[in-house]
């Protein structure tokens, strides 16, 4: 139920980052918009990252990298 939710959330922040970017094709760099995306896109960051420390404290999420 974990991943999904990652998953979703990382979709979500390039979706942010995109239309970002429009706004400040659009409007070339002259309005709030470009700023109220990015304050999403960092929302969304922080969230992000208190789910992954979330699912890896609670096992949820395991690291199987071969260096660990």
């Amino acid at each position: 139920m974990l991943k999904p939710f990652i998953f979703f959330l990382l979709f979500a922040i390039l979706a942010s980052l995109v239309v970002g970017f429009v706004f400040f094709y659009k409007d070339k760099g002259r309005s709030k918009r470009i700023m109220y995306a990015l304050g999403i896109r960092v929302t969304l960051a922080i969230i992000l990252l208190i789910t992954i420390f979330y699912g890896l404290s609670t096992g949820q999420i395991a690291l199987n990298a071969p260096w660990f």
